[in-house]
């Protein structure tokens, strides 16, 4: 029994960026992930063990956001490599990356990058 687990909004105040504005103060970074995997223990034995710990996860991702970065690209990479180091039974997953009110010369509401496997 195959099934999707999803993590959407998990929110950060961090400073990642190239800029120095950005390395000084502190902007809402969201992350979200989704991912499959054979449900089929979890699903008959009602317990964690047998299922995708979404607490791993976010402290996962809780410590990747916590190591500076210049770039999404690379931040979101770190925190694809483990994920994928942690859960080796995940078929397939995607780990988005959002920055809020990027350094443009006009008015954007969020970058974002998405990796997936």
């Amino acid at each position: 029994m195959k099934g999707a687990l999803t993590l959407e909004g998990l929110e950060f105040l961090c400073r990642h960026g190239c800029l120095p504005q950005e390395k000084e103060n502190d902007n809402l970074f969201v992350v979200n992930f989704s991912g499959t995997y054979d449900m089929t223990a979890a699903a008959s034995s009602d317990t964690l063990s047998d299922a995708i710990d979404c607490a791993l996860i976010y402290r996962i991702v809780a410590r990747e956001m916590g190591i500076p970065a210049n770039l999404l690209e690379h931040l979101c990479a770190r925190i694809y490599d483990a994920i994928a180091g942690a859960f080796p039974e995940l078929e397939s997953f995607s780990v988005e990356v959002c920055k809020r009110n990027p350094p443009v010369d006009g008015s954007v509401g969020w970058s974002k990058v998405k990796m997936s496997r």
